[in-house]
């Protein structure tokens, strides 16, 4: 699983599937390169909090994908997870279930 930093790539993941949820949205886009490399990016505006703020958000970001997308995940994709403002206070195993339900919401 490789990180995704170019602003592109983020831009791109834009125009495909989305999954919204309470505490984060969900972005998919199939790449179509023949890589099964599964790329991963999070976002965590200013709109959230102060950086201190962000920084826990992305935290638990990272952590969720790093349970969740090497079973889950679509190969050959690019997934953004975009934190949103319920994500700090929302509790861990449920947002877990959330990205779960992201998941295979957006594999149908």
């Amino acid at each position: 699983m490789k990180t995704l930093a170019i602003r592109r790539d983020f831009l791109a993941a834009n125009s495909g599937k989305r999954a919204p949820m309470p505490g984060f949205v969900l972005l998919v886009r199939d790449r179509d390169d023949g890589d099964a490399t599964m790329r991963i990016g999070y976002t965590v505006t200013k709109k959230i909090g102060n950086a201190v703020v962000r920084n826990r958000m992305k935290r638990r970001l990272r952590s969720l994908a790093r349970d969740l997308l090497p079973e889950s995940g679509i190969r050959g994709a690019d997934h953004v997870l975009i934190g949103r403002n319920g994500g700090i206070e929302r509790d861990f195993a449920q947002l877990r279930t959330d990205l779960a339900k992201a998941l295979q919401k957006i594999a149908r």
